[in-house]
């Protein structure tokens, strides 16, 4: 027998606790923003709304909303299964590299951080040839430059390899 989580009888976590810790996490998340606009001011100025008046709103809405989502989550069968391990693992397969692509963008900037990622995604889970991967892993972040560097002004996080090269 293998060690993997079927193995021990569980086919998956659970859809109540998914949707039950979700919602905390969210209800977390509003709160916060709700702290924070707190200490800003929600009041009103002379000159309209103070900085945090909108944002402590909105979450108030979330952490309506959550604990909604909370209530509604305690409704659903305790058996219900959310997905399988197998399935879980496949979403991993994404979520690894985009927080890695996340993390690299301060240190590579986001073109070098986004030819990486793409030429790792077609070659891994596309099984994609080295010179298509090539091409599009390059002509993507160049397109991206001219896009937004270039056509529209808007500057993206720049890494050695953009300074290397004058961008």
């Amino acid at each position: 027998m293998s060690n993997s989580p079927q193995a021990s009888g569980s086919p998956g976590p659970r859809q109540r606790s998914v949707e039950i810790g979700v919602a905390l996490v969210v209800l977390a998340l509003g709160a916060i923003t709700m702290i924070g606009s707190l200490q800003v001011g929600i009041g009103w100025a002379d000159d309209g709304p103070k900085s945090g008046f909108f944002p402590f709103w909105v979450g108030l809405l979330v952490v309506m909303a959550s604990i909604v989502n909370v209530v509604r989550a305690l409704a659903i069968p305790p058996r219900k299964l959310f997905a399988e391990w197998g399935q879980l693992a496949e979403v991993r397969k994404v979520v690894i590299p985009m927080a890695i692509y996340v993390l690299a963008v301060p240190w590579l900037g986001i073109y070098l951080s986004s030819a990486l990622l793409i030429a790792g995604f077609m070659r891994w889970l596309g099984r994609y040839g080295w010179a298509l991967t090539l091409c599009i892993s390059v002509a993507l972040p160049v397109l991206t430059y001219v896009t937004f560097e270039r056509w529209f002004l808007v500057p993206l996080p720049k890494g050695p390899i953009e300074d290397w090269l004058g961008l």
